[in-house]
């Protein structure tokens, strides 16, 4: 990752975020940083001015329905990072602690309610590190990203502009991929059946490695990850 990228990392973690009215009052300051920085390309910078745009015209109480129904009812597009990694098996909890451990060491500490895997928390903090940490610290997440974009693409969302912007920081290709359709909000949380056992939806698979930040980098996470 090149140096020249915080105020972009930073735009797109606010461009994740819940856009209620203070986001909306800095959106033109947002899109003026991308285009002073020039981390990205042409064509994305575009695609994310459209999605400035269109947060900035239209009525706010439909963008903010929006943003919590793609975002917040799904798990495809789920913004939590372990959401996609660990699903809701017993692993999410070390790995939350030590995520925070990692931005605590850092000199960095959470607002109250604030979970460590959320996005826009794990880009903000990005933001602050050095180029090489920066770069190595995206290049664990790739594939996570990239699941995302897929999904936002599959719903026709101008958010996976976003996404596409972070994987083209990471030096990475946005290239969507199929996504499996999911289960009905409701019945995703449906009780397993009595004497049935417990759903491994979502969990970690057997012999599956487990990652020490976001992920570990290995050809086989990589490829389990996808």
């Amino acid at each position: 990752m090149s140096n020249h990228a915080t105020l972009t990392l930073r735009v797109l973690a606010r461009l994740l975020s819940y856009p209620d009215a203070e986001l909306r009052d800095h959106l033109g300051e947002m899109q003026a940083a991308l285009a002073k920085e020039q981390a990205l390309g042409k064509a994305r910078r575009a695609e994310l001015d459209a999605l400035i745009r269109s947060l900035a015209t239209r009525d706010p109480l439909l963008v903010e329905a929006d943003y919590v129904q793609l975002f917040d009812r799904g798990r495809s597009t789920s913004l939590h990072l372990f959401e996609h990694v660990h699903g809701d098996s017993r692993d999410r909890g070390p790995a939350m602690i030590d995520l925070a451990q990692t931005y605590e060491k850092a000199g960095l500490y959470l607002a109250e309610g604030e979970l460590p895997d959320y996005l826009p928390v794990v880009l903000e903090f990005v933001s602050t590190q050095p180029a090489k940490e920066a770069g190595a610290f995206l290049g664990e997440m790739p594939h996570i990203l990239n699941a995302i974009f897929s999904a936002l693409v599959k719903q026709d969302s101008a958010y996976a502009s976003v996404l596409g912007a972070l994987l083209e920081i990471a030096g990475e290709k946005a290239q969507a991929v199929k996504v499996a359709e999911e289960p009905p909000l409701d019945e995703s949380w449906e009780e397993p059946a009595v004497f049935g056992g417990c759903s491994t939806e979502g969990q970690a698979k057997p012999g599956q490695s487990q990652p020490v930040r976001i992920v570990r980098k290995t050809a086989a996470g990589a490829a389990q990850g996808a």
